[in-house]
C-alpha cells in the first residue's frame, strides 16, 4: 500500500497545481516518489479527483437528497396527526358547539314571546360597518358601534366562543328582557348563528360611569360635580330595586361595579351586562350559585362563605355600597388629611372622619355637605359583613332621597 504525503514537492504535477489551486482548496497527496495519489479536500475526505469543487457538489447533492427524504417522509406524518387533529375536532369541538346551539335555541323556542328581535350575522355585519368603530373590549368579547336601519344608534356585543356553555348568553336574554326601567339598558335584539353570537342593545353616547367619576381632575379628565354623582347613585338604587322587586321575576345582577354603570347623553345611569345575573322566584331568599361570581373589590362576602349569609339580592347590595364609597373617595382624592386614608382602609378611615370629610368635600356648602353624607351614611350601611344587616334597595332609595335627619351611621365594629 503506498504511504500517503501531504505537501509539496520540487516537481509538481498538474495534478496538484489544481487541487491547490483558489477554487478547490484542497491540499495535494503523493507518494515517495513523488505520484499524485489524491486531493485532500476541506471537508476531510481524500478524492482522487484532482478538484474538490467537484466533491464539494457530490457531498452537497447528497446531503440534498437526504433532506428531501426526511422532508418527505415526515409530511405523511404531520399530515395524518393533522387530519387526527381535525377529526378531533369535528367530532367533540362540533359536537359541544352544537349542543350549546341547541340549548340555546331550545330556551328561545321556550320562551319565544319573552325575547327580543333576532337578526342574521350578515346583518350585524351591515349594521356596525364590518365592525369598524370599536367602543370597548372586555372578558366576555368586544362592543361595537352601529345604526339600525331606521338610524338609531346602537352597541354590539360580540360575545366570545363558548365560554360559559351558552350559560352567559342565556342570562342576558332571559334577564333583561324581562325588563322596563329607566334605569336599565334596553336589549333590542341579538343574533344567534353557528358560533357568532351578538347583543345588540341602545348606544349610549358617554360611556361608563367609570370614565367620569373615578378620574383624578388634577390630571385633566373628566369629571362630575356632587350633584351629578348623587343623582347617578339615586339612579343607579332605583334600577335595583326595580330588578330586585318591581320584575315578575326577580333578578340578582351579581356583577354591579363602575364600568357596568352606562351613561346616556344626559348622564342617566342604566344597569348593564347581566352576563352572571340570576333569575329567581319572588318569594325566594336565598339563592345557589355555582361558586363565587362577579368583580374583586366588589364581591358580598357570603359568596365566598356561607358565614357571612345566605347569598340574596343583598349581595347586590353590598357591591352597589362598594361603588358608593368609590365614588365619594376618587371624587376628592386628596381631601383626607396629611393622605391617611391611602394607608387605612377607606371605609374604615370615611367613618371615623365623616364630618371633616364631608364639611372638606363640599367646601362649606351646606346642600353638598348633606349630599356627601348621604352618599356615605347609605354606602357604610350597604356593605356590612353580615347580609342580614345590610339595608334592602328599597331603604336604600328611601334613605337617598330623604333627609339626613335621623339618618344614623351602623355599627362601626361590623367594618372591621
Amino acid at each position: 500500500m503506498p504511504v500517503f504525503f501531504v505537501g509539496s514537492s520540487s516537481w509538481r504535477p498538474t495534478a496538484c497545481t489544481q487541487c491547490e489551486g483558489a477554487n478547490s482548496k484542497g491540499r495535494c497527496g503523493h507518494n515517495r516518489t513523488g505520484d499524485f495519489i489524491g486531493c485532500l479536500c476541506p471537508d476531510g475526505r481524500v478524492h482522487s479527483d484532482n478538484n474538490c469543487n467537484k466533491a464539494r457538489r457530490q457531498y452537497s447533492k447528497k446531503t440534498t437528497r437526504i433532506y428531501i427524504i426526511a422532508v418527505s417522509s415526515s409530511i405523511p406524518m404531520l399530515c395524518l396527526l393533522f387530519f387526527a387533529f381535525w377529526l378531533g375536532y369535528k367530532k367533540y369541538g362540533c359536537k359541544r358547539k352544537s349542543k350549546e346551539t341547541a340549548r340555546i335555541e331550545s330556551y328561545l323556542q321556550k320562551n319565544g314571546t319573552v325575547h327580543p328581535k333576532r337578526y342574521a350575522y350578515a346583518q350585524v355585519k351591515r349594521m356596525t360597518r364590518s365592525f369598524a368603530e370599536k367602543l370597548g373590549q372586555g372578558g366576555f368579547g368586544a362592543v361595537y358601534r352601529g345604526d339600525l336601519s331606521d338610524g338609531r344608534q346602537i352597541a354590539v356585543k360580540m360575545l366570545k366562543d363558548f365560554k360559559t356553555d351558552g350559560e352567559d348568553f342565556i342570562n342576558e336574554l332571559g334577564s333583561i328582557s324581562r325588563t322596563s326601567h329607566v334605569n336599565v339598558v334596553t336589549l333590542l335584539g341579538f343574533c344567534l348563528e353557528g358560533s357568532k353570537r351578538a347583543l345588540i342593545y341602545d348606544y349610549m353616547p358617554n360611556g361608563s360611569l367609570e370614565r367620569y367619576a373615578f378620574k383624578d381632575s388634577s390630571e385633566g379628565g373628566n369629571t362630575l360635580g356632587w350633584e351629578k354623582l348623587f343623582d347617578i347613585a339615586v339612579g343607579i338604587a332605583r334600577g335595583l330595586e326595580y330588578l330586585h322587586r318591581g320584575c315578575n321575576t326577580r333578578i340578582v345582577h351579581f356583577d354591579i361595579k363602575p364600568q357596568n354603570i352606562l351613561l346616556d347623553q344626559n348622564f342617566c345611569p342604566k344597569i348593564s351586562d347581566f352576563g352572571l345575573a340570576k333569575l329567581c322566584l319572588n318569594k325566594e331568599s336565598a339563592i345557589s350559585i355555582g361558586g363565587a361570581r362577579g368583580t374583586i373589590g366588589y364581591i358580598a362576602p357570603e359568596v365566598y362563605s356561607k358565614q357571612y349569609g345566605a347569598v340574596s339580592s343583598k349581595s347586590d347590595v353590598y357591591s352597589y355600597g362598594m361603588m358608593v364609597l368609590e365614588m365619594v373617595g376618587a371624587r376628592d382624592k386628596n381631601i383626607s388629611p396629611n393622605n391617611e386614608s391611602s394607608s387605612q382602609y377607606f371605609p374604615q378611615w370615611i367613618y371615623e372622619n365623616l364630618d371633616e370629610y364631608c364639611v372638606s368635600a363640599s367646601e362649606i356648602n351646606g346642600e353638598i355637605t348633606e349630599v356627601v353624607r348621604k352618599m356615605i351614611v347609605v354606602g357604610l350601611w350597604c356593605i356590612q359583613l353580615r347580609s342580614t344587616y345590610r339595608s334592602t334597595m328599597t331603604r336604600v332609595v328611601e334613605m337617598l332621597e330623604g333627609s339626613t335627619t335621623g339618618l344614623e351611621l351602623p355599627p362601626k365594629v361590623l367594618l372591621s
